[in-house]
């Protein structure tokens, strides 16, 4: 099959930035009132979480340099939920891919999925935490908030989710999850309020990411304000997020799926895919289909979201470990997400195979966009009938023409 001609084109977002992320986040802690809070000798709980978050390694680095210039003892505990298979194995895999290990942070990572319960919601939701952070003297949460790939709400992903799932573990996320997307959001926000009184949380660090995955902004808040603070800054990342610049594709063409770019592995914000029962898919984008050649590395064989492709390649089948990924999708309860696509073959076979499936798809007007991922959409390739329809406010630079290269294994050779 003849693949139509591509353009690669720039896509231009809003691009605020911090210029040095780990020296403004040593500030934030150095002007702040953790100083007069944490004495010498105290021991303070820095959660990480397993997104690739822009600058992160050095960020946590920076926290703990200056934490022990206080004179405190930080350390770095595995705040993620169900991921890395929910074992203590799988979660230090995680943290290390991200950069995140005691020679690179300076300072002891403490893995453990042991939590204990701390209470409950008016509700009955069983508030539970984990027992490294609970029994230190502070706990400083970190976060990147932006719009969740489940959660529905004001507050979505960000500080009060890390206290609900992060520091709640396989336990805080499997309860969660049985609540719904339009329920999640709610219980999030109350869980946050319950822990803030409860339990030594001394500050959270709220991160915005820019649609070129840089860190855009930084912002040290007191646990009272941890709602607030996801529901303003979530504006913010909204404004700044990036998305497709057409409304309408017959086929999406991604060259890596995981979980370092969304915890969906495809962001469900920016293919309009939900493929959760019972709740309403997104109007738009509208996409046919979408086939996806890889997975990432760093996702360790978790392809939670793959159900959200039409057809997947041979070699991103091979790269699945069902055992991390079900356990991943059962806590999430949602199995369709889980479900296994259409194998095609190679790049090439599964591209083909991929509008050949397509109905009523007319030669020469097929409107087809090919990405490395869901969160890096700066760079795009669009077919010349994608680019016809683009939206009227995307604001598109076409680059060059490229061709549609693949090795003699019929590998797609990305631009």
């Amino acid at each position: 099959m003849k693949l139509p001609a591509m353009v690669l084109c720039r896509q231009e977002f809003p691009r605020q930035t911090v210029g040095d992320p780990a020296k403004e986040l040593a500030e934030l802690i150095q002007s702040s009132w953790l100083a007069q809070e944490i004495m010498p000798g105290q021991s303070v709980a820095i959660t990480a979480g397993s997104r690739g978050i822009a600058a992160i390694d050095r960020m946590m680095k920076a926290l703990v340099h200056s934490l022990k210039e206080m004179g405190a003892k930080p350390f770095v505990i595995n705040a993620m939920g169900s991921h890395g298979g929910a074992t203590k194995t799988g979660q230090t895999k995680v943290l290390r891919s991200l950069g995140i290990t005691e020679q690179t942070v300076g300072c002891p990572v403490k893995v453990s999925m042991n939590v204990e319960k701390i209470g409950e919601l008016e509700n009955g939701f069983t508030v539970f935490f984990d027992s490294n952070a609970l029994h230190a003297d502070h706990i400083i949460v970190m976060n990147r908030i932006k719009a969740h790939t489940s959660v529905t709400g004001p507050v979505q992903s960000g500080l009060c989710k890390m206290c609900t799932v992060g520091l709640g573990k396989v336990k805080g996320a499997a309860q969660l999850h049985r609540y719904g997307p339009s329920l999640m959001g709610r219980i999030i926000q109350d869980v946050a309020s319950f822990v803030a009184g409860r339990t030594p949380i001394a500050a959270g660090l709220g991160i915005v990411e820019n649609a070129y995955g840089e860190v855009a902004k930084l912002e040290l808040v007191r646990p009272d304000s941890f709602p607030e603070t996801d529901a303003r800054l979530l504006v913010e990342s909204m404004r700044l997020k990036a998305r497709l610049p057409v409304s309408a594709l017959d086929l999406l063409v991604v060259e890596e799926m995981g979980k370092r770019h969304s915890g969906t592995g495809l962001d469900t914000n920016v293919i309009g895919r939900l493929r959760i029962s019972g709740e309403a898919e997104p109007s738009k984008p509208r996409i046919e289909r979408i086939a996806v050649l890889s997975l990432d590395a760093s996702s360790h064989g978790n392809a939670q979201g793959v159900g959200l492709a039409d057809l997947i390649t041979h070699r991103l089948f091979k790269e699945i470990d069902l055992t991390i990924t079900y356990k991943n999708i059962l806590t999430s309860t949602y199995v369709q997400r889980g479900m296994i696509p259409v194998i095609g073959g190679s790049d090439r076979e599964t591209i083909e195979k991929a509008l050949y499936s397509i109905p009523l798809l007319q030669k020469g007007r097929e409107r087809i966009a090919w990405i490395k991922n869901t969160n890096h959409l700066n760079e795009i390739a669009l077919s010349e009938a994608a680019i016809a329809e683009a939206d009227p406010d995307a604001r598109l630079e076409k680059i060059r023409r490229i061709p549609w290269k693949f090795d003699r294994n019929g590998t797609l050779i990305s631009w």
